[in-house]
């Protein structure tokens, strides 16, 4: 019945729409008044980017699940069918927790190669270069980013876990993994791009943190470094580590980008790579790209 349906996918928006202005209140809640006493550099909350910030905020909480959608559901199969038996049996085997904890630590692989294949593909960086066109790094940063952006890394995240089978489409706790590693890392996201002075000494080695993720967002240089959204040693281990004592002076990218919502969103998909902050005469290797931003 088309009226029953209609009506059902606009209650499942509103629902949404409620979901996430009730985040949206408690973030600001948490990190507003932190952001004030200690922040890396005083900055006004209502500022001119607000209302786009806003925006880019509730699109990335709708609109990547309803792309995610179908792509999930064919790779969930697929791993299913092609990963042996034996393997998915013995990640069945483990208790919720081990199970998770392997998936974190295997997506996180995942989200470090598909976040630097951003960073060194011409096309990706089109719809990356949204993310880091932020010349203001705050909490909400963590949510600017182009829809296309969004599930591109998320799929690449959660990809190891199917084919370790840590992940499973048939099993309640399997398909509830993918949605706890996705949960984490955007919780994680928010504190990692929130305007934070606040430094955690050897923890520093171990998870990241507002300084380590500042310096990814940085205009100037070295740039291509700190890829990973929760483990910097993963970083360590591909060499594209860097955590001084200071911080950045400054944060975007060279590239002009659209000042509307609609014209960002439209960008990535009428830019030429030279438009984009990407010499067209250079490799797609972003170490030999000066013009890209990390």
């Amino acid at each position: 019945m088309p009226g029953f349906s209609d009506s059902y996918r606009l209650l499942a928006i509103l629902i949404d729409l409620l979901r996430l202005t009730a985040w949206l209140l408690l973030l600001s809640l948490i990190f507003v008044p932190l952001e004030r006493l200690f922040a890396v550099r005083p900055q006004k909350f209502f500022r001119k980017s607000l209302p786009q910030d806003l925006g880019y905020y509730f699109i990335s909480g709708i609109v990547p699940g309803l792309l995610l959608a179908v792509p999930l559901s064919i790779l969930a199969l697929a791993a299913h069918a092609l990963v042996p038996d034996r393997m998915q049996a013995l990640a069945a085997a483990l208790p919720l927790w081990q199970r998770l904890l392997a998936g974190l630590v295997v997506s996180e692989i995942g989200f470090y190669w598909g976040h630097r294949w951003t960073h060194e593909v011409p096309f990706l960086w089109r719809f990356h270069s949204i993310h880091h066109s932020a010349e203001h790094v705050y909490f909400l940063t963590s949510s600017r980013a182009h829809p296309i952006d969004n599930v591109f890394i998320r799929l690449c995240g959660v990809i190891p876990a199917y084919i370790l089978g840590v992940a499973s489409p048939l099993t309640p706790t399997g398909s509830l993994i993918p949605v706890l590693i996705v949960l984490v890392a955007t919780i994680w996201g928010f504190f990692i791009h929130s305007n934070l002075r606040w430094r955690l000494g050897a923890l520093e080695w171990l998870i990241a943190t507002p300084a380590f993720h500042h310096w990814h967002h940085t205009l100037g240089e070295p740039r291509d470094r700190n890829y990973a959204s929760m483990l910097p040693w993963m970083d360590r281990i591909f060499g594209t580590h860097y955590l001084p004592r200071r911080w950045p002076s400054a944060y975007g990218i060279d590239a002009k980008l659209p000042e509307s919502l609609g014209g960002q969103l439209m960008y990535p998909l009428l830019s030429q790579p030279s438009q984009a902050g990407l010499p067209e005469s250079t490799s797609p290797n972003r170490y030999e790209a000066r013009a890209l931003d990390s």
